[in-house]
């Protein structure tokens, strides 16, 4: 049998279509970016131009659903709710890494299995000292 790749095998083919699905690829990813970007520039320019602008004091003012507040606004929050937040959001940015992960797990095989098991270790200590230092309890 004749192992040599042809113009005219179905290998060939294959590979060209899979090359032209990779640059077809890197092509609507920019299209995409800039068609996004036109849109958003779009959008703030119409908005610009068309929209109705007035200043007066009342637009500095704070505000609460409405209620006109009473006292002094500027008020220092306690940095627990920080702490709180800053939890959330590594453990949102953990979830965000482990998506692609899975989806290439079989292809990658046992080497990033181990990878994601230190990423887990790693966040996972990283819970415990804000367990420890009662970050995570509600105020």
């Amino acid at each position: 049998m004749n192992s040599k790749v042809t113009t005219d095998s179905l290998l060939y083919y294959i590979c060209a279509l899979n090359e032209k699905v990779l640059i077809m690829g890197s092509v609507s990813i920019i299209v995409l970016l800039f068609s996004a970007l036109g849109f958003a520039a779009l959008v703030l320019a119409i908005g610009k131009i068309f929209g109705l602008s007035s200043t007066n004091p009342e637009k500095g003012q704070p505000y609460e659903c409405g209620i006109e507040t009473k006292g002094v606004t500027w008020i220092q929050f306690n940095v627990g709710y920080y702490l709180y937040s800053l939890v959330f959001l590594v453990f949102d940015v953990e979830i965000v890494f482990l998506y692609p992960w899975a989806t290439v797990l079989k292809e990658v095989g046992m080497v990033a299995f181990v990878e994601i098991l230190f990423f887990t270790l790693f966040l996972f200590m990283g819970l415990l000292y804000a367990y420890k230092k009662k970050a995570l309890t509600w105020m």
